[in-house]
Order: C-alpha cells, then structure tokens, then sequence
C-alpha cells in the first residue's frame, strides 16, 4: 500500500535534511583529523538534499497539499510547543529546492576552495550543520520549531563567519552579527507567544483558519506580535541601521558569502511570507515595512555607489535588495517577494563564486567606449522610451495597473530598471548608436514580458494560500507611493550624474559621509567594543586601516 501523496512529501522534506544534520552532529567530531571523509560527506549529504528537493516537488505537484503532525506532546504552558510537523505548500516546496540547489553548489565549491586548508574539515562540518537546519527551518509547520531552527541555524551560521578568527574585522562582524540576531531572537519568541495564546494554535496552516473566526480590528496582542514580527525581519535582513556586519563578514571565505546572500538572508522575508495572514491585516506594519524597507534600499544603494572592492558592493546590493523585498510585503505583493527571493538568490550565489574572476573581466578585448557621464536630458529620454515598453507589455498580459496602485508602483520600478538599459545605448558614441538602442528597446521588451508573465505563474501557484493584503488606502499611504517612484527615479538620476556630482565641493563632502557608512556603524562598533570582550579594539582599529587604505588606494 503505498503513502498519500501528502504523506510522501511530508515525509520527503522531513528526510531530506537528515543526514545534513548527521554529518554534523556525529561524522563531523575531530572533523579536521578526517577532512576529506568530512567534505565527502557533506558534498553528499547535499546532493541528497537536492534529489529529495526535487522528488518533495514532484509528489507535491502531482499530488494533495497537506501538512503533517509526525509527533505532539501536550504542554498546557505553551500550546503546540512539543510538536514536531512539516507544512506542505508551495512556498515551503519552492524554498526547499531552491537552498538545496544553492547548497549543493556551495558545497561544491567549497570542497576546492577550501583544499589544502587546515581547518577544512571544522568549515565542512559547520556548513552541513547550516544548510541542514535552515532546511528544516524551512519545511517547519509548528512555529516553534519554526523558532528552534530560527536560532540553531544563526548559531551554526557564527562559526562560519567567525571561520578565520585570526582575521579581526571578520570576528568583530560575526559579534555584531550574533548580538543583532539574539535581539530578533528574543522579539520573534514574544510575537510567537502572543500568537499562539491568542489564536489557541502553534501551526502555521491554523493561523489563517483562527484568523477568520475573528471579525473587524485584530486584538491588541496580534497587533503587537506583528509589530515584533517586523523587528526580527528588519534584524535578520541587515537593514540600515543594523547592516554593518553583513558588509564586514565578506572577510570570511567566500562560500560562506554566497550561501548568506544567496540563502540565510531571506531568512527575515520568509518569516513575513509565513505570517502573511496576520501581517496582512495590520495596516500600520505594512506602512513601517515600506518606510524602514524604502529607508534602506535608497541608503545602502547609495553607499553601494562608493564601495572601492567587489564583494563589499555585492554586499551592499544585498541590503538594497533585502530592503526592497521588505517594501514588496509592506505593499502586500507577496507572490512578487518569492519571485524576487528565488532570482536575487540565483543571481547572488552566481556573483560572489565568480567574485574572485572579476579582473579577468580587465583582460578581455575592449567594448565599445561609453561616455562616462550622462545628461539629465537622456537620464529623461531613457525614462520616456522605456515607459511605453513596460506599459505595453503590462496591457498585454492584462495587468491591472489603473485599479491596483501597488501594481503601478511595481511597474514604474520596472521602467526605471528598464531605462538603465537603454541609457547604455544613449550614451554611447554615435557609431552603431541606433543598432544598439534599437537593440536595447527590444530586450527591454522581453525583460518586461518575462517580468509580468513570472508575476502571474507566481499568483497562480501561491493561490490563496498567500493573501493580497488589505490595499493602501489614505493619504498617508498615497505619499508612500510617491515617494518610493521618486526614491528610484532619484536614484538613477544620482548613478548617472554622479562624475559631475562628485566635481563640486558639497557632493565630495556627502560622498565621504556616504562611503563612512554615516557613521552609524562605527557608533555600533565603539558599543561593542565598550562592553565586548577587549580584543573588540585590535578589531576596530583593523577596521578603520581597512576603510583607510580603500579609501587612499
């Protein structure tokens, strides 16, 4: 008699970490005596994770969704607290294949750059034991276990970005690191007691179910757990400012840089998805996703403009786009938040391991000679030309952009991205101008047909299962709208001008002020060194030489 197809899958995302953890946990004591057995292992232990990734996808598409209660205890303290449960839906399912990839590529990689390291079986055996808890993170169904994976996998995470502890800045990142997220740790434990004591459930497929058993105003403890619940996203997503640590950690190896970015980031983002239902009906969290989120995006955007090495302006892009996923769920397009975690993670994963080639980029033959700075006028032009496009392509799928205006936020998004293409062509010389902007104008096109028809796969495979969100409604609500077009339009204005920026007195000031972070991060970092263990002051006089001979070289 064979498994329902729920059970299968159920069964197949609980397995599939397994022997992740088992590498760690047991083959991985004295892992450095037996690095070779450690790194075969957890190369391994990821290709199963993949395979089984893949099999959970298959018998979740081809079968009945459906989450599964393996074991339950009662603890009358804390509902649901001993339980232990997978939930089948197509976020977890998606999510699941999409770390696994990037884990067995990162482990991949790991077993090269690594060889020869001393310490290669210590990496290999914290790398098993990360992916395998942020996999189960991930198919968790009950919220605390939901919580147990929340804290394991930063915990696990720490001994990889404090990998090399003879590197001072890398220590000094990883204790900021780890102080922010005990923060989120403690904020996410009291928004998840007040949701379980409230709704009288600990899984998450029974928060939506409660949630429609009350009418009108959420009570007030829902409504401060949302509050808490957006404290841990901000934390957990290095949002300004608290990302000082996320650019510094780029001292650790590179592998770990890829599966931060690529993978445990999203960490925060997927929290909101998971408690779509109830932020969704919390109006002001929403608005404070957009302000902290759009605050962020604009801030480190600019600080990514300054940044003198390659991996510290990945970094730096990594909080613009992290910022951006938190404004997409304060907008309520979260099915655009799942297309944005699933391309930004094949990207990222893709830029970080193909880093340390950039100089070959040098080597190649000249491309054709670009202008190096831009008019406002073809800034404007590019702006024109490429709104049409996306407007066209929008009219063709059947976006309704008049009558969602979170949609025509999104869309003028897209044509400021879409004019970054064709300013390439504008600013060109004029041999081969009209061919290559004709050029351009078309894959603008393919870009915004591909965007919106993502856009509706994504809406269709989410279903109801992730809710649109009350709508922005309000003045208040109108100003935010403004004011993220105006943000994105100011940003591409400020990238293309900024060679002529830099040649007046003010804008060399501001580029100072911008590329010393605004100071913040410094402030963070005299705190840690105050109450921190007392080798924090080498850290932070490296750090300062650091910033230093950037700057002068």
């Amino acid at each position: 008699m064979t498994a329902p197809p729920n059970l299968a899958t159920s069964a197949l995302m609980l397995i599939l970490p397994l022997p992740l953890m088992v590498g760690g946990l047991v083959v991985g004591i004295g892992a450095d005596r037996h690095a070779r057995l450690m790194r075969r292992w957890t190369t391994g232990a990821a290709g199963i994770a993949l395979v089984g990734a893949v099999l959970a996808a298959g018998t979740y598409f081809w079968g009945i969704t459906g989450s599964k209660t393996f074991f339950a205890a009662p603890f009358p303290a804390i509902p649901g607290l001993m339980a232990a449960s997978v939930d089948v839906n197509v976020l977890t399912v998606l999510m699941l294949l999409l770390v696994a990839l990037v884990g067995l590529i990162v482990a991949r990689y790991s077993s090269t750059y690594l060889d020869g390291d001393i310490h290669a079986g210590r990496f290999h055996r914290w790398l098993s034991l990360t992916l395998g808890s942020f996999l189960m993170l991930i198919a968790a169904g009950n919220i605390w276990g939901f919580l147990v994976f929340w804290v394991v996998t930063s915990l696990f995470l720490h001994q990889l970005l404090a990998f090399y502890r003879e590197r001072p800045v890398a220590v000094l990142a990883a204790r900021k690191k780890y102080l922010l997220h005990r923060i989120a740790d403690a904020s996410l434990f009291a928004a998840l007691l007040l949701i379980s004591r409230t709704l009288h459930t600990s899984q998450f497929s029974g928060i939506a179910l409660a949630l429609t058993k009350i009418h009108g105003t959420l009570p007030e403890p829902l409504q401060i757990a949302s509050g808490l619940l957006v404290l841990s996203a901000v934390l957990k997503s290095a949002q300004f400012p608290f990302h000082g640590w996320l650019i510094q950690v780029m001292e650790a190896p590179t592998p770990v840089s890829a599966l931060l970015h690529a993978g445990i980031i999203y960490t925060g983002a997927f929290l909101l998805l998971r408690m779509a239902p109830i932020m969704s009906q919390v109006r002001w969290t929403g608005d404070a996703l957009i302000v902290m989120g759009l605050a962020s995006l604009a801030i480190t955007s600019l600080m990514m403009m300054t940044a003198t090495n390659i991996k510290g302006s990945l970094a730096y892009s990594t909080c613009a786009q992290m910022g951006f996923m938190l404004m997409e769920c304060g907008l309520g397009l979260y099915s655009l938040v799942l297309l944005h975690i699933v391309s930004h993670s094949v990207y990222k994963a893709h830029a970080f391991l193909a880093s340390g080639s950039v100089v070959d980029h040098f080597r190649g033959p000249d491309l054709p000679r670009v202008v190096p700075s831009a008019t406002t006028w073809k800034a404007i032009a590019s702006l024109i030309t490429a709104a049409p496009v996306v407007g066209g392509m929008a009219v063709v799928f059947g976006v309704p952009l008049r009558h969602q205006a979170p949609l025509i936020v999104m869309g003028s998004i897209l044509t400021v991205a879409i004019s970054q293409l064709l300013l390439q062509a504008l600013n060109m010389d004029k041999i081969g101008v009209r061919g290559f902007l004709g050029t351009m104008i078309g894959l603008s096109a393919l870009i915004s047909m591909a965007y919106f028809g993502l856009d509706i796969l994504f809406t269709k495979l989410l279903g109801p299962m992730l809710p649109t969100g009350q709508g922005l409604a309000g003045s208040f609500q109108d100003g935010l709208l403004g004011l993220i077009i105006a943000v994105f339009v100011g940003l591409l204005f400020v990238q293309q001008l900024l060679p002529r920026i830099l040649h007046h007195p003010l804008g060399q000031a501001f580029y100072v002020h911008v590329y010393n972070d605004m100071y913040i991060d410094m402030v963070f970092t005299r705190l840690i060194q105050r109450f921190g263990p007392h080798d924090t002051a080498e850290s932070l006089r490296a750090v300062r030489d650091d910033r230093l001979w950037e700057l002068t070289s």
